[in-house]
């Protein structure tokens, strides 16, 4: 397993965010994924919250898509009928 400096890892994070991680790895020749657990490792450690994990529906919303659906239908049918 090979060791980086942090000195290294600073300045590979700051290539990754001007350039994007793809092509700061490719450069560097520092794996995809530990270039990715560098950037994650720095989010924490700065506070920053990872995006939103989307919470699951509750039923109500679950009936209100259902009806909107159905709407939708409804509509499509009146639609073709007026034709």
């Amino acid at each position: 397993m090979r060791q980086y400096s942090k000195k290294f890892k600073e300045q590979a994070l700051k290539l990754s965010d001007e350039i994007g991680l793809k092509k700061a790895s490719e450069q560097l020749g520092v794996n995809y994924g530990t270039l990715a657990d560098w950037r994650k490792t720095r989010k924490k450690k700065n506070g920053e919250k990872s995006a939103p994990e989307t919470s699951p529906l509750t039923e109500r919303e679950k009936l209100l898509l259902k009806e909107n659906q159905e709407l939708k239908e409804a509509n499509e049918i009146l639609k073709d009928a007026v034709v």
